[in-house]
């Protein structure tokens, strides 16, 4: 009777060891996103649906960007996608970060009340 209630009690541990392994090799393999903010130039509500389609790809879960402060707050996945590629997405599409900036054609496509480089007269207006 001491063996098995000593073979029921290793088993019991056994098991609970290994079921406690497994969640945590499951925890591992969850995402971890970080959110981050970036300041990014535009203007206006074309502005905001431009960058933030601009950074709609693989490892982004979510991105907004606020006209009122020029401010993005992201969250990615690091193990995705880094902030370095997130800023040249959003200067690809026409806007600058203090990372990256936007070329000058790219720039220039921008319709005119979403131009916001200093000397443009719907910069000065917002």
């Amino acid at each position: 009777m001491k063996n098995l209630i000593f073979v029921l009690v290793c088993l019991f541990v056994f098991t609970a060891t290994a079921f406690s392994q497994t969640e945590t090799k499951q925890e591992a393999a969850k995402p971890s996103f970080v959110t981050s903010v970036i300041e990014v130039s535009g203007n206006c509500g074309q502005c905001k649906e431009r960058i933030e389609t601009a950074v709609d790809v693989a490892g982004v879960r979510k991105a907004e960007w606020s006209p009122k402060t020029g401010k993005l707050t992201i969250t990615y996945k690091p193990e995705k996608i880094s902030l370095e590629k997130i800023e040249k997405l959003i200067a690809a599409a026409g806007h600058d970060t203090k990372s990256a900036k936007a070329d000058t054609k790219t720039y220039d496509g921008l319709p005119g009340c979403c131009q916001y480089r200093e000397g443009n007269p719907h910069n000065e207006s917002h």
